[in-house]
C-alpha cells in the first residue's frame, strides 16, 4: 500500500516552516495518541504515520532528500527513520510525548526523578575589621541547619530495613501532572515531597524526614585581601539531604567594618593625615601608621599643600589569587590653627605683613586674584 505524502499526513504545504510543522505535529499527536484512543487501531496507525512524517520533515537534510526523491529516498537502506529509528520514543504514555515535545520549557528534567540532587544551600554572614581583611583571619560561625538524623541514620524509618514503599500518589515518579486543556502542569508530589517513596513506619525523632534541625559551629578561614561583599563557598557544609543525598553548600558573605584611620579602594589603602600650617610650610618628617601594624616615616617637603599625596609602595592589600600588593597613599590636609594666643596672633600678623610684600610665597593665591582683576577690568567693572 502506497504511503501518504508526509506533508499531507501533517496537513501542511510544502513551503511550511519548521514552526508550522511543529504546531501541526503537536496538534495531531495529541489528537491521535493511543492514550486518548484506547483500542482504536486506526488512531494508533494514524499516530505512527504522523510520527514518521514529522521525524523526516523536522530534519533539514532528510526533508531535502524527501523533497527530491520522495519516499524512495529512505528505501533500500538510504537512511530513513523506519521502525525503531532514533528520535522520539512513542512507546510511552501521553505524558512521555509531552516530555519530548515540551521538555525544553520544563527544564529538560528526567521523568521519574527522585527529589533534590543535594540538600539545601545555607547562607551565613560575618563581619570583620579592615585589619582582619588585610591579614586574613579565622572566624567561628554558628549556623542553624539540618543534619542527618542519628536515630535513623537518615533513612527516615524506624525500621532498620528502611521500611519504605512506592508513593501511591505519583507511583514513584516524585512529581504529579494535571491536564488543563491542551497543557499539562507538573509539580512536586505533595505526598512524598519528590522522593518517590513514603515511609511506612516514620522515625520518632525526625518524623520521616531523615534530617533534624541543629546548630553547627564551623571555623571559617577568611583569606588575606578579601573585599567587602565577597562570598565564600564551603562545599558540602549546607543542609543534609537525608540518606543517599549529598548535603548542600554553605555560602559565607563577608562584610567589612569601616576603619577610623584607613580607607580602602581595591588593593590600595588611603590614610588622611592633618598637618599644622607650620609643618606644611617648613617641611619635615612625620610618622604614620601602616595597615600591617608597623610605622612608616614620610618626608614632607617645604610648601606642601592640602590634597598632596605621598605613596608607600607595597604597603597596601594583597590581591587575591595573585602575588601582587597594593600601595598606601598618605593624603595631606593642612590645618588652620584655632584659639590663638596673643603671641601667636602677633606672630601671624607679622607674618601676614611680610607675605603681602612677597607674592612668590603664595603663587596660587596671587594667580587667582590676578585673574579676578583681569575679569573685572575686562567687564568694565
Amino acid at each position: 500500500m502506497a504511503k501518504q505524502d508526509y506533508y499531507a499526513t501533517l496537513g501542511v504545504g510544502r513551503a511550511a516552516s519548521a514552526e508550522d510543522l511543529k504546531k501541526a505535529y503537536r496538534k495531531l499527536a495529541m489528537q491521535y495518541h493511543p492514550d486518548r484512543n484506547p483500542g482504536d487501531k486506526k488512531a494508533e496507525s494514524r499516530f505512527k504515520d504522523i510520527n514518521e512524517a514529522y521525524e523526516v520533515l523536522r530534519d533539514e537534510q532528510k526533508r531535502a532528500s524527501y523533497d527530491r526523491f520522495g519516499h524512495a529516498a529512505f528505501e533500500g537502506g538510504m537512511g530513513g527513520p523506519g521502525p525503531g529509528a532514533p528520535g522520539f520514543d512513542f512507546g510511552g504514555g501521553i505524558g512521555d510525548i509531552f516530555d519530548q515535545m515540551f521538555g525544553e520549557f520544563m527544564g529538560g528534567g528526567r521523568r521519574g526523578g527522585r527529589g533534590p540532587r543535594t540538600g539545601a544551600d545555607v547562607r551565613a554572614s560575618v563581619e570583620i575589621d579592615l585589619t582582619e581583611a588585610f591579614a586574613g583571619t579565622k572566624v567561628s560561625l554558628h549556623v542553624p541547619t539540618r543534619v542527618v538524623c542519628e536515630a535513623c541514620k537518615g533513612t527516615g524509618s524506624e525500621s532498620k530495613d528502611r521500611g519504605s514503599e512506592t508513593c501511591p500518589t505519583c507511583g514513584g515518579a516524585g512529581k504529579v501532572r494535571a491536564q488543563q486543556g491542551f497543557f499539562l502542569i507538573e509539580r512536586t508530589c505533595p505526598t512524598c515531597g519528590g522522593q518517590g517513596h513514603v515511609i511506612r513506619n516514620p522515625c520518632r525523632i525526625c518524623h520521616g524526614a531523615g534530617t533534624v534541625q541543629r546548630e553547627r559551629t564551623l571555623a571559617v578561614q577568611i583569606p588575606a585581601g578579601v573585599e567587602d561583599g565577597t562570598r565564600i563557598r564551603l562545599a558540602g557544609e549546607g543542609e543534609s539531604g537525608g540518606a543517599g543525598v549529598p548535603p548542600g553548600d554553605l555560602y559565607v558573605h563577608v562584610a567589612i567594618r569601616p576603619h577610623p584611620i584607613f580607607q580602602r579602594e581595591g588593593a590600595n589603602v588611603f590614610c588622611r593625615v592633618p598637618l599644622r600650617m607650620t609643618q606644611a610650610a617648613l617641611g619635615g618628617e612625620i610618622e604614620v601608621p601602616s595597615i600591617d601594624g608597623s610605622r612608616a616615616r614620610v618626608k614632607i617637603p617645604p610648601g606642601t599643600q592640602t590634597g598632596e599625596q605621598f605613596r608607600l609602595r607595597g604597603k597596601g592589600f594583597s590581591v587575591l589569587r595573585s602575588a601582587q600588593r597594593g600601595d598606601m597613599f598618605i593624603q595631606v590636609a593642612v590645618e588652620t590653627p584655632q584659639n590663638l594666643t596673643r603671641r601667636q596672633r602677633e606672630l601671624l600678623e607679622e607674618f601676614e605683613g611680610e607675605a603681602q610684600s612677597h607674592a612668590k610665597g603664595s603663587p596660587e593665591s596671587e594667580g587667582f586674584f590676578a585673574k579676578v582683576r583681569e575679569f573685572f577690568e575686562g567687564s568694565g567693572g
